[in-house]
């Protein structure tokens, strides 16, 4: 969500090169391609909304009524929704630690994927205890369970690892501090976006009015860096997976 819709999108074309089309939802929802392959929505939020500028992820359900069920269940928010929306149905919420999340039930434009090289690189989770949260998710969305097509998950480098047909689309880490205001280290969700050139996005990003979050890490094998959009939106730009192959299957 964008405080202003035509510069959000002038923003991250030029950083990401991404190309936004309308939707029947109207003129203030657009999504961004890259490629030809939808990556990303950005949608105008209403000026009386007294909220932060942020990217939220979504995620896809056979029954929003039901995993919205789920969440009340296990002492989760249920904030917005389910609502019907568009194509489908949505609802907003919030994990047991405050992190915000979406959920979708019905149709998806087509080719819409994540994960290694693709635009959305992928999701992490930043909160206090990995292990619960991996349980919480894995038992309101169905992770890691015997359906055909259903996510993985495994525990890898001290992360909870998530992959989906083969492609990392979620890590979760622990250890965030409890209550502190700073978004890098408050529970929440944070998106990586796929670059070919992480340097000439962080130029681009910088001369169009956002700024360095957090830089990258020369000494590791990461290549990303962290920024706000001039909405204040948090994102990382990477140009490799930082998530190693071997795995520990949770059980």
């Amino acid at each position: 969500m964008a405080r202003d819709l035509p510069a959000a999108e002038e923003f991250y074309s030029k950083v990401l090169g991404w190309a936004f089309r309308p939707t029947r939802l109207g003129e203030e929802f657009s999504v961004g391609f890259l490629d030809g392959t939808p990556v990303a929505g950005i949608g105008a939020l209403a000026d009386s909304l007294a909220v932060a500028v942020a990217w939220t992820p979504y995620f896809a359900v056979d029954d929003a009524d039901a995993t919205a069920a789920r969440i009340n269940e296990r002492s989760a928010t249920v904030a917005v929704g389910p609502l019907s929306f568009g194509t489908g149905r949505a609802a907003l919420a919030a994990d047991r630690d405050g992190a915000v999340f979406g959920i979708w039930q019905g149709k998806a434009i087509p080719d819409w994927s994540m994960g290694t090289d693709k635009a959305p690189a992928w999701l992490e989770l930043r909160t206090r205890d990995a292990f619960e949260a991996a349980i919480f998710y894995a038992e309101v969305l169905d992770w890691a369970c015997a359906q055909p097509g259903c996510c993985q998950v495994a525990y890898e480098e001290d992360h909870v690892v998530l992959r989906h047909q083969g492609d990392v689309v979620a890590r979760i880490t622990g250890g965030a501090a409890g209550e502190a205001p700073d978004p890098h280290i408050r529970p929440r969700w944070h998106v990586y976006f796929y670059v070919p050139d992480v340097d000439s996005a962080v130029r681009t990003a910088v001369g169009l009015g956002g700024r360095i979050a957090a830089p990258a890490r020369p000494a590791a094998a990461e290549d990303w860096v962290t920024l706000f959009d001039p909405d204040g939106g948090l994102f990382t730009v990477t140009s490799n997976n930082p998530v190693p192959a071997a795995a520990c299957p949770l059980r």
